[in-house]
């Protein structure tokens, strides 16, 4: 069980503080609620432009880095279709300074034609290194324009296209932080070896100075009901070919999430796992075969992604795919499979909040989705996944006429 309280300040911050004395640390999380979806199509990638950006200094602190590491600590961020996240741990004596740190960024960060100019090539010689350059490094980008038509999902992280962030303005960049990085738009979580009485009264001197400002949302199309079979092949300079079968799940709020979830990692969690025992070991048509989900806000998507091995004919790994996933439609799976899935996932759980970082990011995730109590309540929601409800989620989802398959093949193929 996980102890925390929370509440707001005057200017909308949300805040969650959870006490654990048994660390010298305390973990600061900063999630604001902007991510990929809430960019202008035409003016994509400024979500994770601000990623490198909020690293530039500002008013108080001309450098951010310097400032964590005089206090001993150690920050870092990261950005997703749903929200940027900023996280820093350091020893707790020194929360009132980092709680200046995060507060003076959020109101005073130093967005001028240099530190554009400075990380403008950063995103972008990244774009070429991980996306461009590198062996399926468009590979999601392909998923996600097959499988989204209106939805913002359609473009990754990173942007559209490189121009977005090349052609990105001063005023434009401005414009995103004056709107999106305001005290109502974020969550403050800490956890560590804290006075709650003295969070509260340190936040007043820092956060509690910033005042209310309501962030304007544009408004975003939500992807309509996939009705038809989609399919796209492209060619690549890839050492192996790749298949994904691509199709519509639940929104994460949903109560099907728990079993589409489960149903994922009993298709090919482990080695022992049904998809990997028959596609890779006993016919030998895959060297890896995945079934995962991505796990966003707004509905999502359930993918089976193959690499063949050598000489193996496209059509007959797509056609064994289909085979064991009509299996777990009509054969239910045994008590044994799913006690094992759920057991991995009691120990993920356990895993995923010993520390204090992961337990204030994942506070500031439950209470960015409104649903701060599940972050003690989902293992019993996955232990209550049924026998049946795996079977009937798989039903629902591995339709022959509602999905998208993307054919990413290696050009000797062609």
């Amino acid at each position: 069980m996980i102890k925390f309280d929370s509440f707001s300040l005057n200017n909308g911050l949300r805040v969650i503080l959870n006490k654990d004395d048994k660390t010298p640390l305390v973990a600061v999380n900063i999630l604001y609620e902007v991510g990929a979806k809430n960019e202008n199509p035409n003016a994509t990638g400024f979500a994770h432009l601000f990623e490198h950006l909020m690293f530039a200094g500002s008013k108080q602190f001309p450098s951010y880095d310097e400032a964590v590491q005089i206090m001993g600590g150690e920050s870092n961020a990261f950005t997703n279709n749903d929200f940027t996240n900023y996280y820093l741990t350091l020893p707790a004596e020194f929360l009132f300074h980092a709680l200046r740190l995060e507060a003076d960024r959020m109101q005073h960060l130093n967005i001028n034609t240099k530190s554009l100019e400075v990380q403008r090539k950063v995103v972008i010689e990244e774009f070429k290194q991980r996306y461009i350059n590198q062996p399926y490094g468009d590979l999601w980008k392909e998923i996600r324009q097959l499988a989204y038509k209106q939805h913002p999902y359609q473009w990754q992280t990173i942007g559209k296209e490189i121009s977005h962030i090349e052609n990105a303005t001063l005023e434009q960049v401005s414009e995103f932080y004056d709107n999106y990085y305001q005290a109502s738009n974020a969550i403050l979580s800490i956890s560590g070896n804290v006075n709650i009485d003295t969070v509260k009264a340190n936040l007043d001197s820092t956060f509690g100075k910033i005042p209310y400002k309501k962030t304007i949302f544009q408004p975003y199309e939500m992807e309509a009901k996939q009705t038809e079979v989609r399919q796209n092949t492209v060619y690549r300079d890839v050492p192996s070919s790749v298949i994904c079968l691509i199709f519509p799940m639940s929104d994460r709020k949903s109560s099907l999430y728990y079993s589409q979830d489960l149903l994922s990692d009993v298709l090919s969690n482990g080695k022992s796992s049904r998809m990997y025992k028959s596609l890779v070991v006993d016919k030998k048509l895959f060297t890896e075969i995945n079934a995962f989900i991505s796990g966003d806000d707004d509905p999502g998507l359930f993918i089976v992604m193959g690499k063949y091995c050598e000489g193996v004919a496209i059509q007959e790994g797509e056609q064994a795919i289909w085979e064991e996933l009509k299996a777990i439609c009509d054969n239910p799976v045994t008590e044994k499979e799913l006690r094992k899935m759920k057991n991995k996932n009691e120990a993920n759980y356990l895993f995923s909040n010993m520390k204090i970082l992961d337990k204030a990011q994942n506070l500031a995730y439950y209470a960015h989705l409104n649903l701060a109590d599940n972050i003690n309540k989902e293992r019993d929601f996955y232990e209550n996944v049924s026998i049946n409800d795996l079977q009937q989620a798989a039903r629902e989802m591995f339709l022959e006429n509602n999905y998208s398959v993307l054919y990413y093949l290696k050009i000797e193929s062609k």
